[in-house]
Order: C-alpha cells, then sequence, then structure tokens
C-alpha cells in the first residue's frame, strides 16, 4: 500500500487546512456583521440630499433638506436622489471591499483560487 493513502482525514496536513477555513469563516462573518453596523454617507447638491448607507448595502436613510423643496422640481430632486443613492452604493461597497479583501486574499494563498 503506498505511503500516506490510509490516513484519516485531520491525521495529516489536511487538518490544518481545515482549521484554516474555519478560522476564516469565522473571521468573514465577524466581517459582514461589522459591516452591517458600519455606514457611510453620501451628499449632493451642497448636502442638500444625504443618503446613509450600511456596508452590507441596506440604505438606513435618505434625508432632504427642506430648503430644496421650495425651488426644486420633481425631476431634479429624482435625479439628486438617485445620484446621492448611487454614490453611498459605490462607499458602501467599497468598505466591503476593503473590509473583506485581505480575508478572500487568505482563500487565494490556501490554494483555492480565490
Amino acid at each position: 500500500m503506498a505511503k500516506g493513502f490510509n490516513r484519516p482525514m485531520g491525521a495529516g496536513g489536511g487538518g490544518g487546512m481545515m482549521g484554516q477555513l474555519k478560522k476564516m469563516q469565522e473571521q468573514l462573518m465577524q466581517a459582514q456583521e461589522q459591516l452591517a453596523l458600519e455606514t457611510v454617507t453620501a451628499t449632493v447638491g451642497g448636502g442638500a440630499v444625504k443618503v446613509t448607507m450600511t456596508g452590507d448595502q441596506k440604505c438606513k436613510s435618505i434625508v432632504i433638506d427642506p430648503e430644496l423643496l421650495k425651488d426644486v422640481d420633481a425631476e431634479m430632486l429624482q435625479d439628486m436622489l438617485l445620484s446621492a443613492v448611487n454614490m453611498a452604493l459605490d462607499q458602501s461597497r467599497d468598505m466591503a471591499a476593503d473590509r473583506m479583501g485581505p480575508l478572500a486574499g487568505g482563500l487565494g494563498n490556501m490554494g483555492l483560487g480565490f
């Protein structure tokens, strides 16, 4: 019988990798939980429209300065809202990539091709 082929899982180097994967999975879950708590805020129109988004891309609030409503037409307001939401989403995705990137890089270092 060939050497090393009759060892149970975890008896050789595979157990170490499983432990690393479990630890990395825990770190990913913690990072995801933290992202759900962290927020970014995008503003347009000199602060007339503010959109706050979590790191897991949930819109938490949209604030419109009441002064803006006195003089703005509906189409302009819609454009400002759309712009602020998209900016907040981009910021949120960037934050998530910053937090999750090092963890995904660790998976690539383990030969998993991520």
